[in-house]
């Protein structure tokens, strides 16, 4: 029986931060694939597999996928592969991939929600560079996203925002 940790919170929330320390635990991050372009510094194989949407296609025709969702016009996703893998796996969804979660697997996920303060947000997102995105678009995609959000374990609110 498989057992992961899923991280979910909005953008620059402190989920890759948490995700590293659950690795240096042991834990397998399985890494998400998107259709959207690297952001500067980012690795493919590292941070994202960074794929074409002729893939995302793909993938989808194959069954491959167990959750893939569309945000902001890019593709996201996790192979049933990695969502089925025997480690002990940590990963990184939102609340719509959540719901793509079968009621059987829910039972062996703990879900940490990361819900650090707006101001802790938005100071994070001027720091951040985004191609083909704006911190103002990607703060209201976040909050219509996270909108009466509540299917987690546990909720991580830091109010000072530093984890």
């Amino acid at each position: 029986m498989s057992k992961r940790i899923i991280l979910v919170g909005r953008a620059t929330a402190g989920k890759d931060y948490l995700r590293k320390k659950f690795e240096s635990r042991g834990f397998k991050y399985q890494i998400s694939y998107t259709t959207r372009p690297p952001r500067p510094g980012e690795v493919d194989g590292k941070d994202y597999h960074f794929i074409t949407p002729e893939e995302a296609n793909r993938m989808t025709l194959n069954g491959e996928w167990y959750e893939s969702v569309p945000f902001n016009g890019w593709t996201y996703g996790t192979s049933m592969k990695q969502f089925y893998s025997e480690d002990a796996s940590i990963f990184i969804m939102t609340p719509s991939g959540l719901k793509h979660i079968k009621p059987e697997d829910r039972l062996t996920s703990f879900v940490i929600y990361l819900n650090p303060p707006q101001e802790i947000i938005e100071q994070r997102m001027k720091l951040r560079q985004m191609p083909g995105d704006t911190a103002a678009n990607r703060i209201a995609s976040d909050l219509e996203q996270f909108r009466d959000f509540d299917d987690f374990d546990m909720e991580v609110k830091n109010p000072d925002g530093i984890f």
